[in-house]
């Protein structure tokens, strides 16, 4: 199974839910879905099942710079804190 993106738009607010397994090869398409999202994203990661290392750090900086990451599974969660902590 591939990314699926679904879009949910209220105003200025955007939640973008992947659905599937996330690899570096989707990240360009995911900062241009963002990138039209408006003023507040949110990227919702309920339906993920696997990511690797460069979307991790993609992720970590999605937070940083102020994009919303939820509903994200204990592992992915856990690997984003290390990775922020290994960037300081």
């Amino acid at each position: 199974m591939t990314l699926r993106i679904e879009k949910e738009s209220a105003g200025q607010t955007t939640t973008l839910r992947l659905i599937g397994r996330m690899r570096r090869e989707h990240i360009e398409e995911l900062k241009a879905q963002i990138g039209v999202g408006g003023t507040s994203v949110t990227l919702d990661l309920s339906e993920v099942s696997l990511v690797d290392l460069d979307v991790v750090r993609f992720l970590a900086t999605c937070e940083t710079e102020g994009i919303s990451v939820v509903h994200c599974c204990r592992y992915i969660r856990d690997w984003i804190a290390k990775e922020r902590f290994r960037g300081q």
